[in-house]
């Protein structure tokens, strides 16, 4: 929007001084009323800012708006306003001036070789700055209508002089704080400990299988020789199969269905079927 000229900016110079030694100023219904510049043409009655924001929205058309009875109605608002502010008069008059030059972009032909910006432009960025403003104006709205300290809630008053102290007790010994220093420290090295099951022959499955296999042996055999072949070759289940078959052959002893026998110390263990030896040659 252009600036007013330097004798337009001189005379409200002029005039703030004289509102600034008057000694009866206007009042502010006075100033408001003065300021609010209301536009009553053909086909629209408002502000002039609505005006401006309802010809890019099509509601009221520029073309069939009197520029005549716009122009009479600037040139009372600019006389009433003079005695105020000659700022809020020479806005308005741009105003009104770019309003006209508007109008008549619209109702002129476009020049194909024209340079700078169509009509069309010129009218969907004013509408562009009128939204601008409106949103500053709903934003300061809302932020103004909230609750404000002093207004709407307060502060309290004078403090309570009531000092908080605060003592520790520590109840851990030693040993808790050592215990929580290992444990931290060890926090991140330490892996869950996980046991691999070894394979185990029960002396039960070596009691079933050895029932089985002895029920026709003729002869003594060693415990060696009724170890399952499957256990014979890793150390530890070899282990575990002898430990198995030597209880369930004391258990076919106890039983009375074998006979175990030791001919040496630390010599071979031999067992067979006592039905056997009791049915065949002695």
């Amino acid at each position: 929007m252009a600036r007013p000229s330097a004798s337009v900016r001189a005379f409200a110079e002029a005039q703030r001084r004289r509102e600034l030694t008057s000694p009866t100023p206007l009042g502010t219904e006075e100033r408001r009323a003065t300021e609010a510049l209301v536009v009553d043409v053909d086909g629209f009655e408002g502000p002039l800012d609505l005006l401006l924001t309802l010809a890019r929205t099509q509601k009221v058309d520029l073309r069939h708006v009197s520029i005549l009875q716009l122009a009479e109605q600037y040139l009372v608002f600019v006389e009433a306003a003079k005695r105020l502010r000659i700022e809020l008069a020479a806005d308005y008059l741009v105003m009104a001036a770019w309003l006209a030059y508007l109008k008549s972009r619209l109702l002129l032909p476009a020049e194909p070789t024209a340079e700078g910006p169509s009509a069309e432009d010129l009218a969907a960025r004013l509408a562009w700055r009128l939204e601008r403003l409106e949103a500053m104006r709903e934003a300061g709205a809302r932020l103004m209508g909230r609750d404000q300290l002093g207004r709407d809630f307060h502060a309290r008053g004078a403090p309570e002089h009531i000092a908080t102290v605060r003592r520790v007790v520590y109840d851990a010994s030693l040993i808790d704080l050592l215990r929580a220093y290992a444990r931290i420290k060890t926090r991140d090295d330490y892996q869950p400990l996980h046991l691999r099951r070894q394979p185990m022959l029960t002396p039960e499955i070596a009691l079933e299988r050895l029932r089985g296999l002895i029920g026709e042996v003729m002869d003594w055999r060693t415990l060696q020789a009724f170890l399952p072949p499957e256990w014979r070759d890793d150390p530890k289940r070899r282990r575990s199969a002898t430990a198995a078959t030597f209880v369930a052959m004391l258990e076919l002893v106890r039983r009375g269905e074998a006979d175990m026998r030791q001919e040496s110390l630390f010599g071979e263990i031999t067992i067979r079927s006592r039905r056997v030896a009791h049915d065949g040659p002695s």
